[in-house]
């Protein structure tokens, strides 16, 4: 062989031999192979529950994969093509640990936009391997306390504060009936700090089985309880899917036409929601609802709505009136504009994109939330949900079938009125 050849096959075999050792270590790739400077892709994940016996969100995943599509159509983000992996998480503590693991072995970088009431179970595998939570719905309490939680909206708490104020200025007094679940059990607390701020006193607390097919006895409850004072009286459901099954139970209850004022939050009700049940005709006709966005038909939404006309093709389950799917949308729109200040060819990690959600200016989002930083500075001192960020709600109404803006009402901050309400978990 000659000095030439010679010098060739060791350089073959040296080559072979440390690419090899990364694999078998982990080290970053060799320049232009997979995973190097010539692949660039961040991996993230979205999860939430799908076809389970309680809520079920499949507009979230949807939503993120639409968003998928759309960013890449463009380049990507900041060069960065997006890879976007979703889970069902089958509303057990099971499903969120897998999903949780499930990131992790794709080496995602951020969950994005995700459900799950269990905090616990997807927080703390997440957490050591430092993957940011961005974006998720807000019905765990641990979206408001771990560190690498980095919520766009104050989830259950600011709406049910909100629903209380709402309720506050309309009624003498006010029934909740709410899922007998851990997670439920904070909401009577939340919704009484809003029924404070207008001197009201507490809501009745009625507990229900969250996947219960028959609310008779609670509207029963509840209509008995709304009903014996000489105001109005007011009866606020918070229970996911079933809101609906419960207000056409209150609906019979109520053979005396007492009619009392009704009301929930959104995500219990949506606009699709009163559709299917009626339109004008809905048992949901003139309830009052609380949400964390502006309503649906606001031209805020317009590009969401582009997007899912122009990558929503196959997905039943995307709806912009989806308060899931625009929970998604927002926060995909936080992601994009933390990676986009990230120099170009820096190479994207959880601790990286963690670190930058940490330091980083506020976060505009088209003017959908207020804008948004998770700086020490920023959080709030609401007992058990440090992280609420952004404790903004809109009141709304149904009128004529339609979920409009409430006359008179503008956006209000609900975090003051959480910061003088006992710890709620």
């Amino acid at each position: 062989m000659t000095d030439r050849r010679r010098t060739a096959a060791l350089y073959r075999t040296f080559v072979a031999t440390a690419a090899g050792a990364c694999l078998v270590a982990g080290c970053g790739a060799l320049p232009g192979g997979p995973g190097g400077s010539g692949e660039s892709a961040i991996t993230v994940m979205t999860f939430a529950p799908e076809d389970s016996k309680a809520t079920n969100m499949p507009g979230m995943p949807a939503m993120a994969k639409a968003y998928e599509r759309w960013v890449n159509s463009k380049g990507g983000i900041n060069g960065h093509k997006l890879r976007v992996l979703t889970c069902n998480e089958h509303n057990t503590a099971v499903g969120a640990a897998d999903c949780a693991r499930k990131a992790i072995a794709e080496k995602a970088v951020a969950v994005v936009g995700s459900y799950s009431q269990h905090g616990r179970a997807f927080m703390a595998p997440l957490e050591a391997e430092g993957i940011p939570f961005i974006g998720g719905y807000g019905v765990s309490s641990e979206e408001f306390q771990s560190t690498l939680s980095y919520p766009v909206n104050g989830g259950q708490p600011v709406l049910l504060a909100g629903a209380g104020h709402q309720l506050g200025r309309a009624c003498g007094e006010v029934a909740l009936v709410r899922p007998d679940t851990l997670a439920g059990d904070s909401l009577p607390v939340l919704l009484n700090a809003g029924l404070k701020t207008n001197k009201m006193a507490e809501a009745d607390d009625i507990r229900a089985d969250e996947d219960s097919a028959d609310f008779a006895p609670q509207a029963r409850e509840a209509l008995a309880g709304s009903s014996g004072g000489k105001d109005r009286g007011c009866v606020a459901a918070v229970l996911g899917e079933h809101t609906e099954t419960f207000f056409d139970a209150f609906r019979r209850a109520d053979v005396q036409h007492k009619k009392p004022q009704i009301s929930s939050v959104l995500g219990s009700v949506s606009q699709s929601v009163v559709d299917r049940t009626g339109g004008k005709d809905s048992p949901f006709e003139g309830a009052y609802l609380t949400s964390w966005y502006p309503v649906s038909t606001d031209p805020l939404w317009a590009p969401m709505r582009q997007v899912i006309s122009d990558q929503g093709f196959g997905e039943d389950s995307l709806d912009a009136d989806d308060t899931g799917a625009q929970t998604t949308w927002i926060a995909y729109t936080v992601l994009s504009e933390v990676v986009k200040r990230f120099k170009d060819g820096d190479r994207i990690t959880a601790r990286k994109l963690a670190r930058a959600l940490n330091q980083s200016q506020a976060v505009k989002t088209g003017g959908l939330t207020p804008e948004l930083s998770w700086r020490y500075q920023d959080m709030r001192a609401v007992a058990g949900f440090p992280r609420i960020v952004n404790g903004q709600v809109t009141f709304q109404i149904v009128q004529q079938g339609r979920l409009v803006a409430q006359p008179g009402e503008q956006p209000m901050d609900m975090t003051p009125a959480l910061e003088q309400a006992p710890r709620a978990n």
